[in-house]
């Protein structure tokens, strides 16, 4: 289990009374967690998930993929996971090396699909990606897509199973204890900018949807994908295989629809250390890259006010 950092012991005193958090673009870390048991549910689902994940192939670059879909309330998060895991498999050659945890309305009763995304399953997941990697060669793609806050952590939100924060330290914390060596992590998230300084390495490659002091848009109950995620993984990645080269072009269409639609401009960033290229160029020589993937969740109307931000 995690240890409860010092921001939420605060719950443990008051253990008996019910928490309360409404989920937005300004939640601060300063609201409490919900503290709860392990859900054998859960457990079993997340062994059977890393299980099923495949050794990497001696003398050839893999790609190993791990979303998280972090809120369960908003299914827009859990549709870009979801389409994520079978674009990787398809047309990243990633089959059998690709992981969803997912907090999603559709995966918290008896029926579960996925791992919740907690950081438990989280850090257990980069674990077991890390021990089957070859570190030298083999590269991970972090994709989380959930709500930001404006001092800089990811909002979980797994439903009954409690909610919690993953700040810059803790995700860090858990690349470096997997022992992973090439990263490229991409956050959909708002303010999501405010990651980098902690995560950013020569071998690696960080993106995020937003600066640091923005929001970022699309999430909500009338968006099929938000607008990062439209424009970086089903636009861009369907029709290149160069992470950075999606982002300069999903860069530039969030750019044109943010100012079409009169919105705060999100200013997507993106860090890139000064031996990731390599290893991502070696990936993409040995990549025989598959069609690109029909996103599966049909467009929703828009509603006449602003979509609202992550």
């Amino acid at each position: 289990m995690r240890l409860v950092p010092f921001r939420h012991l605060l719950v443990l005193l008051f253990a008996l009374a019910p928490a309360v958090l409404l989920p937005g673009a300004a939640a601060s870390t300063e609201d409490a967690t919900t503290v709860v048991a392990p859900d054998p549910r859960d457990q079993a689902q997340l062994a059977a998930a890393l299980a099923a994940l495949g050794p990497q192939r001696p003398g050839i670059s893999d790609l190993y993929v791990l979303g998280f879909a972090g809120d369960a309330t908003d299914p827009v998060f859990r549709n870009e996971v979801l389409y994520l895991r079978t674009l990787a498999s398809r047309r990243f050659e990633g089959a059998g090396h690709a992981l969803a945890l997912v907090n999603g309305p559709d995966n918290l009763g008896e029926r579960r699909y996925a791992p919740l995304a907690t950081y438990d399953n989280l850090y257990d997941g980069l674990a077991r990606i890390g021990a089957l990697m070859d570190r030298d060669e083999d590269i991970l793609l972090l994709f989380v897509s959930t709500h930001g806050t404006e001092d800089h952590a990811l909002y979980v939100d797994a439903g009954p199973d409690g909610y919690d924060y993953i700040t810059p330290e803790d995700l860090r914390q858990a690349l470096d204890d997997a022992g992973i060596k090439h990263r490229v992590i991409v956050l959909s998230a708002c303010y999501s900018g405010g990651f980098i300084p902690r995560l950013r390495s020569p071998d690696t490659l960080v993106i995020t949807a937003a600066r640091a002091d923005r929001p970022s848009f699309g999430c909500g109950n009338t968006s099929n994908a938000t607008y990062f995620g439209q424009a970086w993984l089903i636009d861009a990645m369907n029709q290149t295989d160069d992470f950075a080269e999606a982002y300069r072009m999903a860069s530039a269409a969030i750019t044109e629809r943010e100012r079409a639609e009169g919105e705060l401009p999100s200013l997507p960033q993106l860090s890139q250390g000064k031996h990731i290229g390599a290893a991502l160029a070696h990936w993409r020589a040995g990549l025989h890259a598959g069609p690109a993937v029909p996103y599966p969740y049909p467009p929703i109307a828009p509603a006449l006010d602003a979509a609202p931000s992550q």
